[in-house]
């Protein structure tokens, strides 16, 4: 991935890139958007329509060009047009971080169709849609690129009352090796990080059951939460020059979730 160093701590430098992030709004997103532009990249930040978000403000006060997109990701015209923006306005595309995903709830007897079909459209459909735009533009550059799924523990674990969630991630980690196995040899790493309890919008409602946060808790083997800023390392490490033999892997950043 050329405008990137390489050689020891160089090796997580990413200037003269350019990400997209979508779902950069706020919680995971943000924190990784912000993490790409202090290591060196300009940012396009993705936000709902319905979503103002200062993520653009922050990655400018780290010195780097930033955009925003808007779109639902629901609209399947939506993301080949998001891609075509960033190489428009900011040159290139080397990093996609597609993390934007949404969560319905329900017990699976009472799952209706519209949700389940809405989880799987965002959560997966259009990952893969928008890794298909950026893999006919890197390929097309020659330059390689990254492109990190945001998967969840969820993709090793069914979860309860979540069947479209856990169905859509588990797709998503193999979709990521699916890409991999075909994009390695054009020097576009595939990889995905999956995520453990974090604390953001989508689990406040899981910290505010007294019960299911203990019982949380209690398996965690940090003793915490995490936070979105937690997955700063794994975002830059995964689109930087040091993780350029590492393809196809899902990277588990849970605090000890899946080894207990």
């Amino acid at each position: 991935m050329s405008g990137a160093s390489a050689g020891g701590l160089n090796a997580f430098r990413l200037d003269g890139c350019v990400a997209l992030v979508t779902g950069a709004s706020a919680g995971l997103g943000a924190a990784m958007a912000i993490a790409l532009a202090e290591a060196g990249a300009d940012v396009a930040v993705h936000v709902n329509s319905r979503s103002p978000a200062d993520t653009v403000a922050r990655v400018e006060a780290a010195g780097r060009r930033a955009m925003s997109v808007t779109g639902d990701l629901g609209d399947r015209s939506v993301s080949g047009r998001l891609i075509g923006d960033v190489v428009s306005q900011l040159g290139r595309l080397d990093i996609l971080v597609n993390n934007a995903g949404l969560i319905r709830r329900a017990p699976a007897a009472e799952y209706s169709d519209e949700d389940w079909d809405r989880v799987i459209e965002v959560d997966l459909t259009s990952a893969f849609r928008l890794a298909r735009a950026a893999g006919v533009q890197m390929i097309a550059a020659g330059r390689g690129g990254r492109i990190i799924n945001i998967a969840s523990i969820m993709a090793f674990q069914g979860g309860i009352t979540v069947p479209a969630y856990a169905a859509a991630k588990g797709g998503l980690a193999q979709l990521t090796k699916a890409l991999a196995n075909e994009w390695a040899s054009k020097d576009i790493n595939v990889n995905a990080i999956a995520p453990g309890y974090i604390e953001t919008d989508v689990t406040t409602a899981l910290r505010a059951d007294a019960v299911r946060n203990r019982q949380i808790l209690d398996r965690i083997p940090a003793g915490r939460w995490g936070r979105p800023d937690d997955l700063a390392g794994a975002v830059v490490f995964l689109a930087s020059p040091a993780s350029k033999y590492v393809h196809g892997h899902v990277l588990a950043v849970d605090g000890g979730w899946l080894a207990r």
